[in-house]
């Protein structure tokens, strides 16, 4: 199985947390992130499945799930596996260069490709989104791509990152960036953020790995596990429709 990947130089970019209304500008070293998100065909021989559509990504595909290919994809190549798990949990271990999905930083950076707007490009020639009027994801790579050579960052599917959502709100659920291809204009953009269960399968959900490994310990490319469990914690009343950790 062959993992195409684009060589991302070290940069800044700039985070949003709408709901804490808060801003922070991130480092980050180089790394490599795929060219396209996962395909069908990519999944199916990890799992051993013929794939329906070998050249679209593939979508119904948990967090959890997500996380496990990267780990597979890493033994099937001869690279150590990024991750741990105990039951649930999962661990990222920064120091491994094995297939990763990407932190929220480094999504957004490899997706703005040194663009300061919502797009890399005119829309409706980088995106699939609803101005398309498609029903399902198409093959990948039918749009232009990112000065990065990165193509479908934006539209078509939308994809996981490692990252936790909001922790104090959502508990577990885990980020995925990018808009889909029934979104509208302005839901794609790189600086929008989603987030699910990491057992959910959304049919417009997918991802593309990651590779790099840092000198560190639970920190790295703009996620700490530090920051994780301060950002959950709520000392006030827990509004309606909250899922905060531990309640």
């Amino acid at each position: 199985m062959e993992i195409e990947l684009a060589a991302i130089a070290a940069g800044t970019v700039t985070l949003h947390d709408a709901r804490r209304k808060a801003h922070r500008t991130v480092t980050l070293e180089p790394f490599e992130i795929g060219v396209y998100a996962v395909t069908e065909e990519q999944l199916g021989e990890m799992l051993g499945i013929a794939a329906e559509h070998p050249r679209r990504p593939a979508v119904e595909v948990s967090w959890q799930r997500a996380v496990a290919f990267c780990n597979a994809a890493s033994e099937w190549d001869g690279l150590d596996p990024a991750y741990t798990f105990d039951g649930e949990d999962v661990t990222w271990h920064v120091d491994s260069d094995g297939y990763r999905l990407p932190t929220e930083a480094e999504w957004e950076l490899a997706c703005r490709a040194g663009s300061a707007g919502p797009h890399y490009g005119p829309l409706p020639e980088v995106a699939w989104t609803e101005l398309d009027g498609v029903s399902h994801p198409q093959n990948v790579g039918g749009k232009l791509p990112n000065l990065n050579g990165t193509f479908d960052m934006l539209g078509n599917v939308w994809e996981w990152c490692w990252d936790l959502l909001d922790p104090a709100r959502y508990a577990d659920y885990r980020v995925f960036r990018g808009g889909g291809y029934a979104d509208a204009e302005w839901s794609v953009r790189a600086s929008t953020r989603r987030g699910g269960p990491p057992r959910s399968h959304p049919d417009d959900v997918g991802f593309r790995v990651a590779r790099g490994g840092f000198a560190a310990v639970a920190s790295a490319q703009g996620w700490s596990a530090r920051a994780d469990e301060e950002r959950a914690l709520w000392d006030g009343p827990v509004p309606l429709g909250w899922t905060p950790l531990g309640r």
